[in-house]
């Protein structure tokens, strides 16, 4: 990780000029803060006039022209061109886009700012500012002093606020906001998803003792032979690192439904325990029982809930707990396509989730970037198994160096965050990405180091397909290093019509588990007319009962689909003017919340794959 992190840095600071983000806590929801969600000041700075001066260097920190300073004159002839006032405000969490109708394909810098008071609860305690995602670049400042940059758009970060920079009153936060694409970033230019920029998650300080629980991994360890839904004696092990302990400190964790408490001696880095647990009920897709888990210093105490379930593959089949579940699944992208915006809040993440398990699904892809916290934890409330990708999306620049360091991190930040989630089963290291030498030994080094980073779960990516006539093949070399061959088809849609499907056959050239994990069609919600007639609610509707048709003959290693997509969503490679007008259509749902015919046969297929496994 700090090698990593090192050369990002070099990266950062020649390309950037900027600091690099600090290592974050995890179960932010579950500690001391103060919320800064809400209503900030903003100014729009396409030139980046605040951060540059007229030779395009950076502004020096005192600079009072610099937009990380307040705005307001020292004095009535100090020379300042620029200010926030009430007039321009943006809400956070939020995307800039849905906001105002100027923004709606604004692409660049945005200044956010936030003023608020603090009083700290205890005199030697820390604090932290903790962002849950900036799209897509953010330089971060507190009362004018820089605290850090953060590069990615869908991943945490956190800066330690100095001792002394915080006042009881009239502090003010600055965050420069940059969402401009670039060739060698993760994503690159070409994402068939809209760019939504902004402080697009919740921000919050953080107050913490000066020692304290900083993240957390456990495990169920026993045995597949021996798990059963309520396992009489069952084994766990994990790790814990503390912030600003000595070597020698206790700490203590504890699950009191499970009547557990162990103390143990914090070794100065990762320190490992474990656990001996009796009548333990397994998490599932059925069932998905939670603990609460206490992880305690002397001075503080982290809460969290954790469920125990194991995630494994044979050769044919995806084991839960040891038992061949078939996912039932949809992808989905994170945003509220009713109201045109990302999605951002518990509420949001109950009404997509809602409309998932309406479908009768058990899976969902989360695509094409991790999504926010709230809804990895609706799933773990709701037993909704899902994956979780990094935005390695067509054709970044394999061959670049840089980009593979910047998709290391992403992947370790997406990692950390969600380890101890047990709806999470499948990591993914990217999407159709196009085969060559060098992409497949840039995914294979992504491959190894999510397994580094947690041998638990199950690796995959949406891999490339050749199609033929009689036999279609998943030949993609990335295939023999991930634990399941997924793989996007769209025979129906961009491969011939729906009847094509009829004689279709699948072949992969690895023993493993085979999901599809895209297929459908777009279609118009309310567009009626003859199921040959593209864009209508009936090709929709007939593509995916050709569908159904052909995963009900495919090989013995089938082992789940989620088709594209649940809800229509904003894509700006979307232009016909009669059907998608900037909507990628091929929702099962409307970008109004309406169910399009094809969700009813997919809804049936899946009530029938669940009668087949009771």
């Amino acid at each position: 990780m700090k090698s990593v992190k090192l050369l990002l840095l070099i990266i950062f600071s020649t390309a950037y000029g900027a600091l690099e983000a600090q290592d974050f806590m995890t179960n932010v929801y579950g500690r001391q803060s103060l919320s800064l969600n809400g209503t900030w000041q903003y100014i729009v700075d396409p030139y980046e006039t605040g951060f540059y001066d007229y030779r395009f260097n950076e502004k020096h920190e005192k600079d009072p022209g610099a937009y990380w300073n307040s705005g307001i004159p020292v004095n009535k002839t100090a020379m300042v061109e620029h200010g926030y006032d009430d007039k321009n405000t943006l809400e956070v969490p939020g995307d800039w886009n849905s906001q105002d109708p100027m923004f709606l394909y604004y692409e660049g810098t945005v200044w956010y700012k936030k003023s608020f008071d603090y009083e700290m609860q205890g005199d030697d305690n820390r604090v932290f500012l903790y962002f849950g995602a900036v799209n897509y670049k953010a330089d971060v400042y507190l009362n004018g002093k820089k605290l850090g940059s953060h590069i990615g758009g869908f991943t945490p970060f956190q800066f330690e606020v100095p001792v002394g920079l915080l006042k009881a009153s009239d502090n003010f936060v600055v965050v420069k906001v940059d969402n401009k694409r670039h060739k060698d970033e993760v994503p690159t230019v070409n994402t068939d998803w809209w760019n939504y920029g902004g402080i697009t998650r919740d921000v919050m300080l953080i107050e913490t003792p000066a020692t304290f629980v900083e993240d957390y991994f456990i495990q169920l360890t026993t045995p597949t032979s021996q798990l059963k839904p309520i396992t009489k004696r069952a084994e766990a092990s994990g790790w814990i690192t503390l912030n600003g302990a000595s070597e020698g400190e206790e700490v203590t964790v504890e699950i009191p439904e499970l009547k557990i408490k162990k103390t143990i001696a914090y070794s100065g880095e990762r320190t490992p325990f474990a656990l001996s647990m009796k009548k333990v009920e397994l998490w599932s897709d059925t069932n998905p029982k939670q603990y609460d888990i206490k992880i305690s210093t002397v001075d503080d105490q982290l809460n969290d809930r954790v469920g125990f379930r194991k995630i494994e593959v044979t050769q044919t089949d995806i084991l839960l707990n040891g038992q061949p579940v078939f996912l039932r699944g949809i992808c989905l992208h994170e945003e509220l396509a009713t109201e045109m915006r990302r999605a951002a809040t518990k509420e949001d993440a109950l009404k997509l989730l809602g409309w998932a398990q309406e479908l009768n699904t058990n899976f969902v892809r989360l695509a094409h970037y991790p999504h926010n916290e709230h809804i990895v934890r609706v799933a773990d409330s709701l037993g909704i198994l899902l994956w979780s990708e990094i935005p390695v999306y067509w054709t970044i620049n394999f061959s670049n160096p840089e980009v593979l360091a910047k998709s290391k991190v992403q992947l370790e930040e997406m990692i950390t965050r969600d380890r101890n989630r047990p709806s999470i089963i499948i990591w993914s290291v990217g999407n159709e990405t196009p085969v060559s030498e060098t992409r497949t030994e840039f995914m294979k080094s992504l491959v190894v180091k999510a397994k580094e980073l947690d041998p638990t779960r199950l690796i995959s990516a949406a891999l490339e397909v050749h199609y033929n006539k009689e036999l279609n093949t998943v030949n993609d070399p990335l295939g023999a290093y991930t634990d399941i061959v997924s793989v996007n088809e769209y025979i129906g849609w961009y491969i011939g019509l729906p009847s094509y499907c009829q004689t279709a056959t699948w072949k992969t050239l690895y023993e493993k588990p085979l999901i599809i994990s895209e297929t459908g069609g777009g279609a118009k919600a309310g567009f009626h007319a003859d199921s040959m007639t593209r864009w209508s609610e009936e090709y929709q509707e007939w593509l995916y009962e050709e569908q159904v048709g052909m995963m009900k003959r495919m090989p013995e290693n089938f082992s789940g689909l989620a088709p594209w997509i649940l809800v229509d969503f904003r894509s700006p490679k979307r232009n016909n003017p009669t059907y998608q007008e900037g909507w990628n259509r091929k929702g099962l749902i409307s970008d109004n919340g309406e169910k399009k015919k094809a969700f009813f046969v997919l809804k049936k297929y899946y009530d029938e794959k669940e009668e087949e496994g009771k």
